[in-house]
């Protein structure tokens, strides 16, 4: 748990070390959400994008294009189209879940209404489309728009897949590429393309994106059923009350006798859900060692991020991925 208590956590340090370059991303997010015509655009964005998140994504771009000794401006178009495509597609996603809350808050869906939330991610994709041409690199434009068009593959998969106990790993993995991984990998891919970085080298950058995605996700559905709501800012169960089968679901699953798949059946497919049913499926889940698991299931994606970074510069931003990679799985470490 070091590295989660730390003073100084790694998103932190790459948030210093990245201080003028993430301040003209910033400036940039809100001169192009800004709408002369629809002013509820602004209104919904700002919602999300001024609520406290950590910038995870676009701190990528600008970190690699760093490391691999970019010296231009576009990595800052770059960081804000990564984060666009992001907000857009929370936008969408708190629609398809009918969530109610975001990172502690009431969602934009919630405040305003569902239209408004499907709109204005649809202009913020559009907006991200308009930077992401503007560097005029071809090669970053395929990584970016194949990566947009991956997340909505992948989301449009996991409205069959989660609920449906035919779904395994492999297709839950191909769920959380498509959900997660993808922008992550796109986002360590393209500043390597954009500081025109040898080939080797964005391929580990690739290599490393889709393996703390994937890590970053599973540490998600695991804190969905042992995580402090108030930390995570959601509610304890929530997948299970949304019948999502995430990857601790899924190994129990593979694991239950017949009355315990009746019950996932009542339950996830069927949605049948009664007062207990959660204290239950987390008896389940303990029971078939689902939890830990799926821990080290997380702890491995984190491993194999660290040791896709051993091949790029030695740099102090290379010290700053690596520790975030630990960072990423701290909470169940």
């Amino acid at each position: 748990m070091g590295l989660d208590h730390a003073a100084t956590k790694p998103h932190e340090q790459l948030a210093r070390h990245l201080d003028s370059k993430m301040a003209a991303v910033n400036t940039l997010i809100r001169e192009r959400m800004a709408s002369r015509h629809a002013p509820r655009i602004p209104e919904v964005t700002a919602h999300l994008v001024e609520a406290g998140g950590k910038r995870l994504r676009p701190m990528l771009t600008l970190a690699t294009a760093d490391m691999c000794g970019y010296g231009g401006a576009f990595d800052v178009h770059l960081a804000a189209t990564v984060e666009f495509i992001h907000t857009a597609t929370l936008l969408h996603d708190d629609v398809v879940d009918e969530s109610q809350q975001r990172r502690g808050r009431p969602t934009a869906n919630l405040l305003w209404d569902n239209k408004s939330s499907v709109l204005v991610g649809d202009y913020l994709f559009a907006r991200a489309f308009q930077l992401m041409v503007e560097p005029g690199n071809l090669r970053v434009l395929d990584i970016l728009s194949n990566a947009a068009a991956v997340i909505a593959e992948g989301e449009v998969l996991q409205l069959s897949a989660a609920r449906d106990l035919k779904t395994d790993e492999s297709i839950y993995l191909q769920v959380v590429r498509g959900k997660t991984a993808a922008l992550f990998s796109a986002a360590t891919e393209v500043g390597g393309v954009i500081a025109d970085a040898p080939e080797a080298q964005i391929q580990a950058l690739f290599e490393y994106g889709d393996a703390l995605g994937i890590a970053f996700q599973i540490v998600d559905d695991l804190l969905d059923y042992q995580g402090d709501s108030s930390a995570t800012g959601k509610n304890v169960g929530d997948d299970f009350r949304e019948r999502k089968l995430t990857l601790p679901v899924i190994k129990a699953v593979a694991a239950a006798d017949e009355t315990e798949r009746a019950f996932w059946i009542r339950t996830i497919e069927k949605g049948r859900q009664e007062d207990g049913d959660l204290e239950h499926a987390l008896d389940l889940l303990t029971k078939h060692g689902a939890l830990e698991a799926t821990r080290q299931d997380a702890l491995s994606w984190a491993a194999k991020a660290k040791s896709a970074m051993d091949t790029l510069p030695d740099h102090a931003v290379r010290g700053m991925l690596t520790d975030l990679a630990d960072y990423v799985v701290a909470r169940v470490n």
